[in-house]
């Protein structure tokens, strides 16, 4: 039968060999290797919405952009955050423009508060921002409490009133007990700034760059299981792509050995390093910075000064976290950071071994200025190149930049965000239905709500 067929095959037609078993399996593999080969190439070559937010594992910190670590949640970002408009809510445009409402949010950009603007403003462009808080995996409260109250808009007392009648008029706050709520608190003094927070805020997130306050309270108001440590606010002159104030120079053109720029302020590291640049002039530079006057010295000179070493000392002041460490890696000088209690942020992505030194505070002295002799400026060229691969998140641009601070948020917040909200005042019926004490279903509950 076969011999018949060949026979009456039309002319021209090529022979076709058997399907032997060695063919099959040579099919089998043809076909999981193009599965493979193209999974790889649509990652690759993913859409820009997509591409945003997948990255490849970083764990060598030369190898390219950060990203978040293929664990946990892994790398695509998929939240939704509400944000509390200033109107909808009574007291809320106090907490953010003084009593009588005169101060700006322009005028709260800069300094160290200018985390709580910014942060604020770049969420209300976020494409992971929603208006249906029925939809929202998270809420965030605006506030520029630090900045107002520096320019006396708003006295302790008041601010810990009004933050206490802002709460009662958030249902959402009452439903979860406070836990998909974010505050942020940009200073060292924390969440400290409304004094009543252990009370009221005590289970919400909190961003902050501060991780410890207990040397002038009994307790700190930072929690590492769910608080989030955020960079300093540099200043936006340095941290632009191109154009910077000021350029860094060459490790060969520096005058000095290391500096340490800033107020003694009576603090015990700070004074040590001003009585060891007085024994070393000419390896430690601690000039006595003027913040008014003739001799004040402006935003240009000091990072002038602060790139004129190739290590920038960055002691505790009145509390452990210190800008410098931030601003350093911008004028490119390796951070040493002398507060033994600092906490620092996106530890998820970064190794900060490769990038900075920890010395103990208690150590300050001839030592440490030998040590930092003894390092290579190959050794010290490395560890700026792998600087420069990671400041970038401490930039705070849009979210949708493949590398910001912004971008570092979204990845913590991620990991905060839960499908199930439990509060010791809310409860739940057989069908999904959320009641408080009074067995009252949430869609009915009315402000002013009671507080957890």
């Amino acid at each position: 039968m076969a011999s018949t067929i060949n026979k009456v095959r039309p002319m021209g037609a090529h022979h076709q060999p058997l399907c032997t078993r060695t063919h099959q399996i040579a099919s089998v593999f043809l076909v999981v290797s193009t599965f493979f080969f193209t999974r790889l190439f649509d990652h690759s070559f993913a859409p820009c919405n997509l591409s945003a937010d997948q990255f490849r594992t970083s764990q060598d910190l030369t190898q390219g952009p950060v990203s978040w670590p293929e664990r946990g949640y892994g790398s695509l970002l998929s939240l939704k955050i509400y944000v509390y408009d200033e109107e909808e809510i009574d007291g809320l445009k106090a907490l953010m423009y003084g009593r009588d409402g005169k101060i700006t949010a322009n005028a709260c950009l800069k300094g160290q508060w200018g985390t709580q603007v910014k942060i604020h403003k770049l969420l209300l462009q976020s494409r992971f921002r929603t208006g249906k808080k029925e939809d929202a995996d998270l809420f965030f409260v605006p506030s520029y409490v630090k900045c107002v109250r520096m320019m006396g808009g708003l006295t302790d007392k008041e601010i810990n009133q009004i933050y206490v009648k802002v709460l009662t008029q958030m249902p959402y706050f009452r439903l979860s007990g406070g836990r998909n709520h974010i505050f942020v608190f940009p200073s060292g003094a924390g969440a400290h700034l409304f004094k009543s927070w252990a009370t009221y805020i005590n289970r919400s997130i909190i961003l902050t760059p501060e991780g410890d306050r207990t040397d002038k309270r009994d307790t700190s108001a930072f929690n590492t299981w769910k608080d989030i440590i955020i960079p300093g606010n540099v200043d936006d002159g340095m941290t632009k792509a191109s154009n910077t104030m000021v350029q860094p120079l060459s490790l060969s053109k520096r005058k000095y050995l290391a500096n340490y720029l800033g107020r003694a302020q009576g603090k015990l590291g700070r004074l040590k390093l001003i009585e060891l640049s007085k024994q070393y002039p000419k390896k430690l530079e601690c000039p006595e910075l003027k913040f008014t006057g003739p001799d004040k010295l402006g935003r240009k000179e000091y990072f002038e000064h602060l790139g004129n070493a190739k290590f920038c000392l960055a002691p505790r002041g009145e509390s452990s976290w210190t800008l410098r460490f931030y601003e350093s890696y911008f004028v490119e000088c390796i951070p040493i950071i002398l507060s033994d209690q600092a906490e620092l942020p996106f530890q998820n992505v970064i190794d900060y071994s490769q990038i900075s030194i920890k010395w103990p505070s208690s150590r300050i002295g001839p030592q440490l200025l030998e040590y930092l002799e003894s390092i290579s400026d190959e050794d010290i060229g490395a560890m700026l190149a792998r600087g420069r691969q990671v400041r970038c998140l401490w930039v705070y641009a849009s979210e949708s930049s493949p590398c910001s601070a912004m971008r570092g948020i979204m990845w913590e917040l991620q990991r905060k965000v839960r499908q199930f909200h439990q509060s010791a005042e809310t409860f739940w019926l057989h069908n999904g239905s959320m009641i408080n004490r009074d067995l009252v279903e949430f869609s009915k509950w009315t402000v002013p709500v009671p507080l957890p």
